[in-house]
């Protein structure tokens, strides 16, 4: 499946979340990565993101795309991974 993460994290905690975050999948802006993924490494990156993220202050917000046929992407500017941006 293809997913797009976006978080707001406290600035404490915001590099140990991108870090775990690269791990699995494109960084394409600040604070937003995407890419192809399976379930159970889906499953795996967000039990690491949950141990570091404090609930009552910081959010991520997961998109699914379970094909990644029916989706396209416009990118308006600079486009600052072009390669790791093909789908």
């Amino acid at each position: 499946m293809f997913v797009i993460i976006t978080y707001d994290v406290s600035e404490s905690r915001v590099n140990k979340v991108r870090k775990v975050l690269k791990k699995y999948l494109i960084w394409t802006q600040n604070s937003v990565f995407e890419g192809v993924i399976t379930e159970a490494k889906l499953y795996k990156c967000l039990s690491e993101v949950n141990r570091i993220m404090d609930k009552r202050e910081d959010s991520l917000y997961i998109y699914k795309v379970e094909n990644p046929k029916n989706l396209s992407k416009d990118v308006l500017g600079i486009c600052k991974n072009p390669e790791d941006m093909f789908l």
